[in-house]
């Protein structure tokens, strides 16, 4: 049987061939696909999270950690769509149109999926009608708008809008955040939630979904 305790170390260190192969070796093994997620990676992704936090880690080594967590849960993923386990929520993100920045929202989108979340990644330079398009056809229940740029940060008040006069605001979550944004800025356009880096904006998420 592979040893998990492993699995969790891999992530943690940003090992991606250990990490692959400890969850492929694990599988073979017939281990419950959703207790390698909840028992080890995402309290592996915590750990980095808090860990950047406290200045431990640092960008390099947070992208890192998520590469190796994406590259296990990748072999996972099917085999949790195929027994009907649900995800935490479904998330769509992307940077707002005018933005191409997309560092910081990959490192989101990253740590969402370490943290359960199903994730639809826009990409940048995102129109805010394909937003919510994407919110209404997924059915997602939160919304991550990424700016890194002020002369950007207008289309996330234009993309919340988007989203009312496609019928899906009252059902969506708006979260946001980048470099300029401020929760002044987040009270001010009417989103739900600000959060200051990846780790912060997970636990908005958990605590919208009751995870």
């Amino acid at each position: 049987m592979a040893d998990l305790k492993a699995l969790h170390e891999a992530i943690i260190n940003g090992d991606l061939k250990s990490a692959v192969a400890i969850t492929k070796e694990a599988l073979a093994a017939q281990a419950d696909p959703l207790a390698i997620v909840t028992d080890h990676m995402v309290p592996a992704m915590d750990e980095v999270g808090r860990r950047f936090e406290c200045e431990e880690y640092f960008v390099p080594e947070l992208l890192l950690s998520a590469r190796a967590m994406k590259g296990a849960l990748e072999l996972i993923r099917p085999l949790l769509a195929a027994s009907g386990v649900e995800p935490a929520g479904k998330v769509v993100i992307g940077t707002v149109k005018g933005d191409l920045h997309d560092i910081g929202k990959n490192l989101v989108a990253s740590m969402l999926e370490g943290g359960g979340f199903e994730v639809v990644d826009l990409g940048a330079d995102v129109a805010p009608e394909k937003f919510a398009q994407a919110a209404k056809e997924r059915d997602a229940n939160i919304v991550c708008l990424s700016a890194l740029l002020t002369v950007t940060m207008p289309s996330m008040r234009t993309t919340i809008e988007a989203l009312k006069q496609a019928g899906v605001r009252d059902r969506v979550k708006v979260l946001i955040g980048g470099a300029p944004v401020t929760q002044q800025y987040a009270d001010e356009i009417g989103a739900d939630g600000y959060g200051a880096n990846a780790t912060a904006a997970v636990q908005l998420a958990r605590g919208i979904t009751g995870r």
